[in-house]
């Protein structure tokens, strides 16, 4: 047998992508700038083959590693030219239209990869980044109308050639942003993760043979590819249908239908693209269809282009889940987390011992900023909440995680917001609000405070499952909403779910609500010394034990 095609090396060699996935996160950690990157860790990396297929994935956020083969694809066809491509470039895009799946925070940082004059592999990385100019501070604006206010467009472009960076690209990418030094601090982040990547690519490749090198990538995806094949057996087969109304009144619809060989994801039937930001692309919608698929069959083992074959995606260009050029993608993160949310309710039923009841599904973004009262700089705090995730029969639900769809992402510290931003923290505990009872409860969500320091700052504000609640499961209840209140010095308070741009000033205090999960099981039937220790806990008081338990201590 040939090191071509010999296993243990094939092996060797897909580990080693794996490590090469890691260190490239590790790189980015360590040399970003911005808390949003190095401390709740809202980006990811991936190495691609030659063709822009996914061939491993770093840490991070599951959506972000379902961006990066995208983002590739379409570099290499817009780059397809001889000398187009040369050892040493990079590459950079935002766009939504053009590769960038998401929104323009969102930069996507691409190296290819050589050995010798041949191109082998791809490594890129993706983060959101604090603001890239926009009509407002941190490029996210819950009345923009157009992609064209929401920031700079990077439609895929050459940043570096052959090692040398191409300064006027980065001068426009400079003087776009309110927070300049942080965007190319957090860029030269990202180059230096691609770079430490095909570097050690380039290392794999010349060790074991060009051709042992794509030829483990092949054969890992088709192993993906079989992996993928036989669980899909062992799901009930058939179609299913679900409807659910959504905060803002309309009606999102969702056609799943299962075989031994696809997994079919209908989406035509949905509303027209909304007039403001909240729109997603197509391929950010091929994300959630692919995080749940991913969830279904084999969610222990790396991902790769394979794992993903059996999908097929329908979509009707024009609405919601494709929009159309020049839509606003802004908030495409709620969308996106609704999508995810209305498949894994489609299914739950179907596949109880995989899909829980309902979490609080959301991100929760939450966007703070104005002049830092210290240091006088421009500073904005991009912040993902945790919340309350749904029970399933035989367990409760989990306090205080990221939703499903932000995935392995950390809050960041007090500490280190208090330090880089202007404002103080003055508390995160669980929120108790009534809500998820069942046999088995969900899990609580939390209230957090936010404090001003200095008069016009501002709070942006995207928020879903603030009207509609998280769904219980065989007779748990529904859980509790998603919301923000902006508590004012005179006494007055406001409570908003979408807003943009809210004016608050010193000692004004910003307070999350976060969700818990909904239930399972009918509440009648809770153990008796669960409900005591929820009561003694502080999860719930006595009173609401009597009124949904029937018992109380």
């Amino acid at each position: 047998m040939t090191a071509k095609n010999d296993p243990i090396t094939l092996e060797i060699i897909q580990n080693s992508l794996q490590a090469t996935a890691d260190e490239m996160f590790a790189a980015m950690r360590k040399t970003a700038m911005s808390s949003i990157i190095y401390e709740v860790l809202d980006m990811g990396t991936g190495i691609l083959d030659a063709r822009g297929r996914l061939a491993s994935s770093g840490a991070g956020i599951p959506a972000f590693i379902g961006v990066l083969d995208k983002a590739v694809q379409v570099l290499v066809a817009k780059f397809d030219k001889p000398g187009d491509i040369e050892p040493g470039d990079v590459f950079v895009t935002n766009d939504p239209y053009y590769g960038g799946v998401t929104h323009l925070n969102d930069i996507v940082v691409a190296m290819p990869v050589f050995a010798g004059d041949r191109l082998i592999a791809w490594t890129a990385n993706i983060a959101h980044n604090s603001d890239v100019g926009g009509k407002s501070p941190g490029s996210l604006s819950a009345d923009a109308t157009e992609i064209f206010q929401e920031g700079l467009r990077l439609p895929a472009v050459k940043m570096i050639s052959r090692g040398e960076p191409i300064k006027p690209v980065f001068d426009i990418i400079k003087v776009n942003s309110r927070m300049p030094d942080y965007l190319e601090g957090d860029l030269w982040a990202a180059i230096a993760s691609v770079r430490i990547g095909a570097r050690r690519l380039a290392e794999i490749a010349t060790k074991y043979g060009v051709d042992t090198f794509g030829n483990a990538m092949d054969s890992f995806m088709e192993f993906g590819e079989k992996v993928s094949l036989a669980e899909l057996a062992k799901l009930p087969h058939g179609t299913f249908e679900l409807t659910e109304e959504q905060d803002d009144g309309r009606f999102y619809n969702v056609k799943i239908t299962i075989s031994d060989t696809e997994f079919v994801v209908d989406l035509r039937d949905n509303p027209e693209q909304d007039t403001g930001p909240t729109n997603t692309s197509r391929d950010g919608v091929m994300v959630c269809a692919q995080m749940i698929f991913k969830s279904l069959t084999d969610p222990y083992s790396p991902a790769n282009e394979g794992s993903f074959r059996p999908i097929k995606l329908l979509t009707t260009e024009g609405t919601v889940f494709h929009a159309k050029e020049p839509s606003a993608l802004g908030f495409y993160f709620e969308t996106e987390v609704r999508v995810y949310d209305l498949l894994w309710r489609c299914l739950a039923a179907h596949v109880p011992d995989r899909l829980a009841a309902g979490h609080f599904a959301s991100i929760c973004g939450t966007f703070i900023g104005g002049i830092h009262p210290d240091t006088g700089r421009q500073y904005t705090i991009v912040e993902p909440q945790i919340g309350g995730w749904g029970a399933s029969s035989g367990r409760d639900g989990n306090s205080g995680i990221f939703s499903g769809f932000h995935g392995e992402t950390y809050n960041c510290p007090a500490e280190i917001s208090e330090a880089r931003n202007g404002l103080f923290v003055d508390r995160m505990e669980l929120n108790t609000a009534p809500g998820g009872e069942g046999e088995f409860t969900g899990g609580r969500g939390i209230v957090m405070d936010y404090r001003i320091r200095r008069d016009n700052s501002f709070m942006t504000a995207g928020y879903t499952r603030s009207r509609i609640l998280p769904w219980g499961i065989d007779g748990g209840l529904e859980g509790s909403p998603n919301y923000v209140e902006v508590l004012r010095t005179d006494g007055s308070s406001e409570r908003y779910a979408f807003a943009s741009g809210i004016s608050v000033d010193t000692d004004d205090v910003i307070r999350i609500h976060t969700g818990a999960g909904g239930g399972a099981g009918d509440p009648k039937k809770r153990d008796r010394e669960a409900i005591a220790e929820d009561i003694r806990n502080g999860f719930i008081t006595a009173e609401r034990a009597r009124e949904v338990y029937g018992y109380s201590v």
